[in-house]
């Protein structure tokens, strides 16, 4: 994850995502609570006005009938409910004016009116002239009217169930509304009845049943202790608790919002003057703000979409930029690990083609000091071939030219030419005319006539073998190679212990890949102490080791580290010496060297 967040081309993302997102997102944000707000409170408001209008209907409906209520002021109604004679013709003219009001007014809904005295003689457009047979005044509205001459009631259906006995007639289901007012004597004004008019409550339903909140929401009206009196019938288990109407509709009109059935609900109310009924609407929340919904939704969607334009953008506009740095760097690290052709075609006149031109220029100048160095090194190793090459011990040579003297002193010719043979042969390959390299045959020559040097000089206790398959003469060596291996095994071997001695030159093919050749002896061999010693001196960089480190009781000018530092000069590892010795038992060197 870290190394994710360390990327230019990450931060660069984050940047312009910051950049370029946060702004829209405050917009966004600031657009979307502006439009949910506004949004929603217009679509409050304009069901609040829907119940408005369903109260101003219902009271100009109220309004309209208690027009009816004039006739209580008629002389010829009073005087009917005053006497105590009943006459026809008085009642038949009471019930040709209540035809003209029926007329004049068009009351639809108006199912019947009555009037009655206090002594229960009453007269009604059903029935006509009727008397009751129990006082009047068991009715409690009659009470309270007669207590309050001035109120006019208005019965809900739930009430106005007990007006139907006033003259025998009942209404089915009770579906009835009656408005009752007293009937005042016109000069005292006192109480000498009443009169009820039944309207039918269908026309209540027809108002709130034509208006629908949202799509699912609908109307109903409560009466003042919050119990519903008209409500669409299909809908009575959605009708809230007359408790929560209580607690909510504290004013004369308003909304809020309450959970119910495990959904948020969306109420609003308006209560009427005339009747203190409240028009309540009911619908969820979710459809009340549906406007105010999909403007979010528009608001999320713009904001998304303009994310996701910024974000196609970054990636375009990094694409041009990050995609050449991507590729200088794999460039650098292929140059890292060594392989200095990665160069970059290079397009444009911009920064990253200047780092890319100069990148170049820095490969094509490295591979020229790589070469310099190749070619100081070659001549280095070669400097110091020769001067290894320089080191031939000058006792060797010492000691043979007193060997021919003596030989010749003693008259021994044969031997003195024998010996002058292999001396001349043995420089002349050492020499080489300054070339490094030579056969394995040439240097097996070289080894040989080293070894006829020193047989005839120690004739008494070297005899010696070379077994090489003539398959491996071929293959190319450095020269001096095998001889100062042999010289070791002598003068540090055989010479150091009693009886004859023997030195064995071997060569094999190891895994063909390489070649192994192999100086043995069967002298005094190396102790575990030292040869650990030498083992390790082996290991070590040539630059920290020297020739005394691994040989420094050698009297010859080339010990086991020189012959080994020269091929490590040349082949590098595995190529070198392996070192093996038995203390008392003798010692073998091997060299190994490629086939190619």
């Amino acid at each position: 994850m870290k190394q994710i967040f360390s990327s230019l081309r990450a931060k660069l993302l984050v940047m312009f995502i910051i950049l370029s997102s946060v702004p829209l997102l405050i917009v966004g944000v600031v657009s979307y609570q502006k439009s949910y707000h506004t949004l929603s409170d217009h679509s409050k408001a304009s069901t609040l006005l829907y119940a408005d209008q369903l109260v101003s209907d219902i009271d100009t409906l109220f309004l309209d009938t208690q027009k009816l209520l004039e006739l209580g002021t008629n002389p010829t109604v009073l005087y009917f409910l005053s006497s105590q004679t009943e006459t026809y013709t008085e009642a038949k003219e009471i019930v040709q004016t209540l035809d003209i009001y029926r007329g004049t007014y068009q009351y639809d809904s108006v199912l019947n009116i009555q009037m009655v005295n206090l002594y229960g003689k009453g007269i009604s457009e059903r029935k006509g002239v009727f008397q009751l047979d129990h006082n009047p005044l068991r009715n409690p509205h009659f009470v309270l009217l007669s207590e309050h001459p001035d109120e006019i009631l208005i019965i809900p259906p739930t009430e106005a169930s007990s007006f139907d006995r006033l003259d025998g007639f009942t209404y089915p289901g009770d579906n009835v509304i009656s408005i009752i007012a007293p009937l005042k004597q016109r000069v005292t004004h006192e109480v000498i009845g009443f009169i009820v008019i039944d309207l039918d409550d269908q026309m209540i339903e027809h108002y709130y049943n034509n208006i629908t909140i949202g799509n699912t929401g609908f109307f109903f009206v409560a009466d003042q202790s919050g119990n519903p009196i008209f409500w669409p019938e299909a809908r009575i288990g959605d009708l809230p608790s007359s408790k929560t109407l209580l607690t909510h509709t504290t004013s004369p009109r308003g909304s809020f919002t309450e959970e119910l059935n495990n959904e948020k609900q969306f109420y609003v109310y308006a209560t009427s003057e005339m009747t203190g009924w409240s028009i309540v609407g009911i619908a969820p929340l979710k459809e009340i703000i549906a406007d105010a919904i999909e403007i979010r939704l528009l608001i999320l969607l713009s904001v998304g979409l303009s994310a996701l334009f910024a974000i196609s953008l970054y990636i375009s506009l990094t694409q041009r930029i990050i995609r050449p740095l991507q590729l200088l760097k794999a460039k650098m690290r292929k140059a890292a690990d060594g392989y200095l052709e990665a160069k970059i075609k290079t397009s444009g006149q911009d920064e990253i083609a200047d780092l890319s031109d100069s990148f170049n220029t820095m490969l094509e100048n490295i591979k020229h000091l790589i070469e310099n160095n190749n070619r100081e090194q070659e001549q280095v190793k070669k400097a110091e071939l020769r001067t290894l090459q320089a080191q031939i011990n000058p006792h060797f040579l010492y000691n043979t030219l007193e060997s021919i003297i003596w030989m010749a002193e003693s008259g021994k010719n044969d031997n003195v030419i024998k010996l002058v043979k292999a001396m001349s042969q043995f420089f002349r390959i050492s020499l080489n005319k300054g070339r490094d390299w030579v056969t394995i045959q040439t240097e097996l020559e070289h080894a040989k006539s080293y070894l006829t040097i020193q047989q005839m000089r120690y004739y008494d206790i070297l005899t010696y073998e070379i077994e090489v398959d003539d398959a491996l003469y071929s293959y190319p060596i450095l020269a001096m190679t095998l001889q100062p291996l042999i010289e070791n095994a002598l003068y540090h071997g055989i010479k150091n212990k009693r009886g004859l001695g023997k030195i064995r030159v071997s060569g094999q093919i190891e895994n063909d890949y390489y070649i192994l050749l192999t100086v043995e002896d069967n002298g005094i061999g190396i102790s575990s102490e030292r040869l650990q010693h030498i083992r390790e001196s082996l290991t070590l960089p040539m630059e920290s080791s020297s020739s005394e480190q691994i040989d420094e009781e050698s009297e010859s000018g080339f010990g086991l580290f020189n012959v080994h530092q020269r091929l490590r000069l040349y082949f590098g590892e595995p190529c070198g010496l392996m070192l093996e010795s038995i203390y008392g038992e003798g010692a073998r060197v091997s060299v190994r060297i490629p086939r190619k």
